[in-house]
């Protein structure tokens, strides 16, 4: 285990690991290797906390694999320094900056800008992977593509897609990056093919991740999802509640419901009504698994995310999970 980070580009990756069920050594931890001015409540039940964390410092950027064991409420002011991704491996975390609402899951990102306000609501649930890049570096490696500098900080999209495209890729390789320099005398440990799993982690992201230079250099053009498609993934995401009917989401993409339909099964694999249930249904089920059943009803998590007719709703949780919402209520956790 090593006591702290290294210096900034620097080829050495260093690991450190921490588990524990102290609160404040968890706070310690997370501040050291990340952002000082965090601040971590558990909203859970405090002795359910199982802190356990796998991170390691490469240069500009720290990768980690992160979970709390119980619900956590997390907020950060600025990042000022760095940009940053959370890369869900299970349950749904819900995540709130610079006033955009993002669901982050294992089909998606969450994705934050060095600046404004970040609130954190991270279920015991959802472990995750914790990808910060330091903002020279993102910002140099997009510049080098360019015939422009690039506004600083970038302002790039809340989210990406991690079910196919460049971020499915990227995510990729962030996983077995962090598997590889977890374990001992792995290859990718020695100095020089660290730093090319540095330059591939922060390139892959510029690809990755929506900014509006996406469509400017051939060099960093990648297979993204039409706009259409993203405008109606992005207000799915944002209030996956919302009785939108196919017009609704079709008049936010700026196209015809025939055009939008065919695009989603085309670039997403379902239609968007499909994909919106889908949604609502992982989100009814990461708070149920993590809801106080002497407190909280199937019904009323139901209804918060706008399911009308719980028939319907009851059959189509069921063919999802394999179980009743009661069960999952029931046994969370």
């Amino acid at each position: 285990m090593a006591s702290g980070p290294v210096t900034p580009g620097a080829d050495t990756p260093v690991h450190v690991a921490l588990r524990t069920t102290d609160v404040d050594e968890a706070r310690a931890f997370c501040r050291r290797l990340y952002y000082g001015p965090m601040r971590i409540e558990p909203v859970g039940d405090p002795a359910r906390l199982e802190f356990s964390a796998d991170v390691v410092l490469l240069g500009p950027i720290t990768i980690g694999e992160v979970g709390y064991g119980t619900d956590i409420r997390l907020t950060i002011g600025e990042l000022e320094t760095s940009y940053h991704v959370l890369l869900p491996l299970t349950g749904m975390l819900r995540s709130r900056h610079r006033g955009a609402v993002v669901y982050a899951d294992p089909t998606r990102a969450a994705v934050y800008r060095p600046s404004g306000d970040i609130e954190l609501d991270w279920p015991g649930t959802c472990r995750l992977i914790s990808v910060k890049v330091e903002r020279g570096a993102l910002e140099r490696e997009l510049d080098a593509g360019l015939d422009q500098r690039v506004i600083s900080p970038m302002p790039l999209g809340a989210s990406f897609d991690l079910v196919d495209g460049p971020g499915r890729t990227w995510a990729a390789l962030v996983r077995l990056l962090l598997s590889e320099l977890r374990g001992p005398d792995a290859l990718a440990s020695r100095p020089r093919m660290a730093a090319r799993w540095r330059d591939m982690v922060v390139s892959g992201l510029a690809l990755s991740v929506e900014h509006p230079y996406g469509q400017e250099p051939a060099g960093l053009q990648g297979p993204y999802r039409p706009r259409t498609v993203k405008r109606a993934l992005d207000v799915m995401h944002a209030e996956p509640w919302r009785p939108y009917t196919i017009t609704d989401l079709a008049t936010v993409a700026g196209v015809g419901v025939r055009v939008l339909q065919e695009s989603f099964r085309q670039h997403v694999g379902m239609p968007p009504l499909t994909y919106l249930r889908r949604l609502r249904l992982d989100g009814v089920h990461a708070e149920l698994s993590r809801a106080d059943p002497g407190r909280a009803s199937v019904s009323e998590v139901a209804y918060r995310w706008g399911f009308t007719h719980l028939g319907r709703f009851a059959g189509a949780y069921r063919e999802r999970f394999g179980v009743s919402p009661s069960h999952t209520l029931r046994h969370r956790g």
